[in-house]
Formats: C-alpha cells, sequence, structure tokens
C-alpha cells in the first residue's frame, strides 16, 4: 500500500513564480517546499531526503554549476532528481544537461509538461531506489554467504585441529551452516513475496469502483450502454406485424387454387400466427396487469462498502483530492491511500434490487448483494493482507419517491444466495409482493415478468438524454450518493421491465431468458398471476439469453425465522 507523497524543494526567487509553481505541485499530489535563496534550499536538502529538486537556474551561470556540484557532492541530496529552469536558448539547456541536471526545461513553460517532465524524472527515480533496493539485497545476501563460507572454514579448522571433539558436535556445526543457508533462502523468498502481495493490494484498491468518480470515465460508460441497448433491440414481431401478416394469408388463402398443396400451407402458416398473436396478447395482458401493482416495490439498493485495518482499527483514506475532485495519485498512477490522512475513506459502491416481502420494510435480495465480500475472491485476498471489508452505508430507493432510505441487514441466509435487509421506511406506502412458496410455482415454458436494476447507475443515467446525464453529474461532482439523489429527486429511478419465459426447473434453481444483467441480482420473478416466484441471482454478463433464479420457497426460513448475520 502507498501511503507517501513525493518531497519536491523549488528554489524560485520570484514570489509570484514560485506561488505559483508549488500549487500546481501540490495539486497533483506532491509534498512542496519552497526557498528563494541556495543556501537555504541546500541546509533543507541536507536535512532531509528529497526526492526531487526544481531549480530556477534562467542563465545557466557557472553559479548554477558550483550548485549542482555541491548538491551531487552531499548526501542524501545527491540522489535526487534535479531539473533546471533555464532561458530559452537551446545553448543553456545544454549547459544545463553538461553540468549535471537530469533534465532541462525552457522558462516561460507550459504547465503540462513541466509536470509530466517531473513525473517522468520520478518514474525514473523510482526504478533506481528498486534497482539500488535489488541491489543491496544482493550484497546483504552475498555478506550472509560470506558469513556462512567463513563459518565452514572455521568449522574445517576445528574439525582438524580437535579431532577428538564428540561427533554429535560436529554434526552440531553442520546444522547451524545448513541453518544459515535456509534462512537466506527465506528471506530472499519473503523479500520477494511482499513485494509483489503489496503490489497486488495497491492495484486491487485502486481498481475498486469508489464512491469517488471520474465524471469523464463514467459519461463514457453510459453513452457505450446507449449504444450497446440500441444495437441489442432485437428485431422481434410485435402484435401488428403478426396482425398484418395473418391478413396477407388470409387473402392468400381467398385467392389460392384448392386443386394445389399450397392452400394446405398457407392454413398451417394462418393458424401458426393466430397462435403466436394469441399468445402474446395474452402476456401482454398478464404484464400490464401485474406490473403497476408491483413495480412500486421493487427498490434500488445502493451498498457502500468501507476497509478497515485490522491492526489499528482505522479505515483507509485517500490522501487528498486534487482540484478536479479525484483522489491525489503517485508517479505511478495509482491513488494515495493511507490511515491517517483527511481525504474521503476508500469505497466500494455496489448496486442490487430488492423487494418488498414483508412487513415494516423488510426486502429480500441476493446474500452477494447485502454482503459483497462473499465468495469474492479479490475481497478475500484484502483480508488476507490485513484489510477487512465492511459494510459503511445501505441505502435503498423506491421508485415514485425522491428520498433515500437508510437500511440494515436483517437476516442472511447460510445455506443459498438469499437475505432480508430492513428498509426504515418512514411514512412511505408501498404493498408488500405476493409470493408463491409452492414446489411448483415455477413451471418450464411458462412467461414471466423480471424487474431489476440492471447494469444500476450507469442504466439509470443511460435512459436520459446527453445533455440531461451531463448535468446531473455535473450538479453531483465527484459522490455517487449525490447522483443518486439527483436521479430520485427527478423521478427516474425506476426498474428495467423484461419480460421471457422459463427455460428450465432444477431443484435449486430457475432457468430463464429474460434480459438482465449485473445489478439486476435480487430482482423478483413473477408468473402471470402476478406471484413471485423466484430471485435473480446469477447473470452472464452483457444481456444473456439464460439467467438463473432462486426459487421463492427458499425465502421462507428468512421471512418466517430469525437468522442472525454471519
Amino acid at each position: 500500500m502507498n501511503d507517501t507523497r513525493e518531497k519536491i524543494i523549488l528554489l524560485e526567487p520570484d514570489a509570484a513564480t514560485a506561488g505559483t509553481l508549488q500549487t500546481a505541485l501540490q495539486a497533483a499530489g506532491h509534498e512542496v517546499t519552497r526557498f528563494s535563496s541556495p543556501t537555504e534550499m541546500l541546509e533543507a536538502a541536507r536535512q532531509s531526503a528529497a526526492d526531487l529538486l526544481l531549480l530556477d537556474c534562467p542563465g545557466a551561470t557557472p553559479e548554477a554549476r558550483e550548485l549542482l556540484a555541491t548538491i551531487r557532492g552531499a548526501a542524501p541530496t545527491s540522489a535526487a532528481r534535479v531539473i533546471l529552469l533555464v532561458g530559452p536558448e537551446a545553448s543553456q539547456r545544454t549547459a544545463a544537461l553538461e553540468y549535471g541536471a537530469d533534465d532541462a526545461i525552457s522558462c516561460p513553460c507550459v504547465q503540462t509538461e513541466l509536470l509530466a517532465r517531473i513525473r517522468n524524472q520520478l518514474r525514473l527515480l523510482k526504478t533506481e531506489n528498486g534497482l539500488r533496493r535489488q541491489l543491496q539485497i544482493a550484497e546483504e545476501g552475498q555478506q550472509m554467504a560470506h558469513t556462512a563460507f567463513e563459518a565452514l572454514a572455521v568449522t574445517e579448522k576445528m574439525t582438524s585441529d580437535a579431532f577428538s571433539l564428540d561427533r554429535r558436535l560436529k554434526i552440531g556445526l553442520t546444522s547451524v551452516l545448513a541453518l544459515a543457508v535456509v534462512m537466506a533462502g527465506i528471506y530472499f523468498l519473503f523479500a520477494r513475496s511482499t513485494q509483489k502481495q503489496d503490489l497486488r493490494t495497491t492495484k486491487l484498491i485502486a481498481g475498486l469502483e469508489g464512491g469517488i468518480i471520474r465524471q469523464q470515465d463514467l459519461l463514457a460508460q453510459i453513452r457505450k450502454l446507449r449504444a450497446s441497448q440500441e444495437s441489442q433491440e432485437a428485431p422481434l414481431a410485435s402484435k401488428d406485424d403478426l396482425k398484418k401478416k395473418a391478413a396477407d394469408l388470409k387473402s392468400r388463402i381467398a385467392t389460392a387454387d384448392p386443386s394445389t398443396s399450397d392452400l394446405s400451407a398457407l392454413r398451417s402458416q394462418l393458424a401458426e400466427t393466430n397462435a403466436r398473436l394469441q399468445r402474446i396478447e395474452q402476456e401482454r395482458g398478464s404484464a400490464e396487469a401485474v406490473i403497476p401493482a408491483d413495480v412500486q416495490s421493487v427498490c434500488l439498493l445502493h451498498v457502500s462498502v468501507a476497509f478497515r485495518n485490522q491492526q489499528s482499527g482505522q479505515r483507509l483514506r485517500y490522501a487528498g483530492l486534487n482540484p478536479q475532485g479525484e483522489p491525489i495519485q503517485d508517479s505511478s498512477g495509482n491513488p494515495i491511500i493511507t490511515l491517517d490522512g483527511r481525504g474521503p475513506e476508500v469505497k466500494m459502491d455496489v448496486f442490487g434490487t430488492g423487494f418488498l416481502a414483508g412487513p415494516n420494510g423488510r426486502v429480500i435480495t441476493n446474500r452477494h448483494v447485502a454482503e459483497p465480500w462473499w465468495k469474492n475472491d479479490d475481497l478475500d485476498f484484502l483480508g488476507g493482507e490485513g484489510v477487512q471489508a465492511e459494510i459503511s452505508e445501505i441505502r435503498a430507493y423506491f421508485p415514485g419517491d425522491p428520498r433515500a432510505f437508510s437500511a440494515e441487514i436483517q437476516t442472511i441466509s447460510k445455506e443459498t444466495d438469499l437475505a432480508t435487509i430492513s428498509v426504515n421506511m418512514q411514512d412511505l406506502k408501498r404493498t408488500v409482493l405476493t409470493i408463491d412458496p409452492g414446489k411448483t410455482a415455477a413451471q418450464p415454458g411458462e412467461s414471466i415478468v423480471l424487474m431489476g436494476y440492471a447494469t444500476g447507475l450507469a442504466a439509470l443515467l443511460a435512459r436520459t438524454d446527453e445533455d440531461t446525464s451531463q448535468k446531473i453529474i455535473s450538479a453531483s461532482g465527484a459522490d455517487i450518493s449525490q447522483v443518486l439523489d439527483e436521479l430520485a429527486r427527478r423521478n427516474l429511478i425506476r426498474p428495467l421491465i423484461t419480460q421471457g419465459h422459463i427455460g428450465d426447473v432444477l431443484p435449486d434453481k430457475i432457468v430463464f431468458d429474460a434480459q438482465t444483467t449485473s445489478g439486476g441480482s435480487g430482482g423478483p420473478l413473477i408468473n402471470p398471476d402476478g406471484k413471485v416466484i423466484g430471485v435473480t441471482f446469477a447473470v452472464l454478463k452483457g444481456f444473456g439469453g439464460s439467467n438463473f433464479g432462486i426459487p421463492i420457497r427458499f425465502s421462507q426460513p428468512l421471512l418466517t425465522g430469525i437468522t442472525q448475520p454471519n
């Protein structure tokens, strides 16, 4: 885990220029100390190890050469990278490099170029430090090996001089030598393993979908989702298309020659078309009866996960935010994470679906929504590194209401991917959905209606136009909770409703083809009678054709019993 900031010492006699440079460097995530005289700068550099020295030497004069010579000859400044700010002539840049500077930049310069040059030098410094560390490890290993060989030589001399010693003593000395060799090997393996684990931990935390969003990344995801949904709209025959086809077949039958086989084929096609039309009308009628009554009771769940250091008990935080509201990053592009920074807490945001299935705001969802670390390999790895995931907050959003309702885990199933949460409904009135817990509630071939918040936040924003989504994100800054609150205020939080059929029924699964994806987990499967027969729990990536639900009867122990959360 990286919780340090690169230290930069700035030598700039002009106060206005120095202030501008210091502000830009601090916004980029660096720790900056500025001086107006070389003497003060050198004294401060000797007392603290700086990573980079940024020196304003407009003329690349002999004084600059003496200053660089002093820097290169003094520890700990000799290991720092040095950039000179010189005049516009190419000869001055050349002279600066000959004096020993690592880089030279002509002034006035573009700020973004300067920051890029600084990041490049810091990356080179990081590489050099890594090589120095490897060399140090190699030297320590060589020293250990040298000590072992000296011990071996002493042992041989003792053996030749004291041949009368007990044989067990000789074996003991040999064992000590072997133990030293084994310890050296363990040291190398441990050092390398620790480096790899720290790198993986940082990358995992950096890759979490956090409560701080990058606006451009979210907008790009929304545009991609809009394009994907448009391209995946299936060209299925509508009710009007089937009516036109039936009318055309009737016209062709009326004019067909009775003596040919065409008449029989046309009649068969007409019968099939009428059957499809009747089935569509029946399914549409049942869906239209179900949707208005049930959709208001299906909520979006926003689960915010924080991370706590098991040793200190403190939660992980970002070191700070830059002017764009994004976490300050190190020279490798990873956010700087610490235990005592002033920035916001590191969060992972999980979106899922739930529905009212009991009194007093009792909502059914999946266990992997209520406890996102359940069967999550990445979060399990963090636990092994001393970082514990825990629920920071659960909020529920119901269609037609602008408020976010607080919620907490109530019961967790130890057998299936199900859980119930308790939502503080305040004065909100919503219908408790009727469930059918019978073993024959789900039948292959039966039509179903599925409700859920597939793809979570991005899908909600993708239903709006480009201008609206940009306004919502801009008004909400970089906070996901504020984006959701704005969507709720505009009455834009509504579940995605899809229709399909049950393909197969297994003892513990319902296989169906109604479209859904991640975020739809916990959504209810509703039969033509308006009763919940299952809960979505596993989906294929993208809008797949085969998804899975848990029969609703497995939720009965959670609704009637008292099961404590794990």
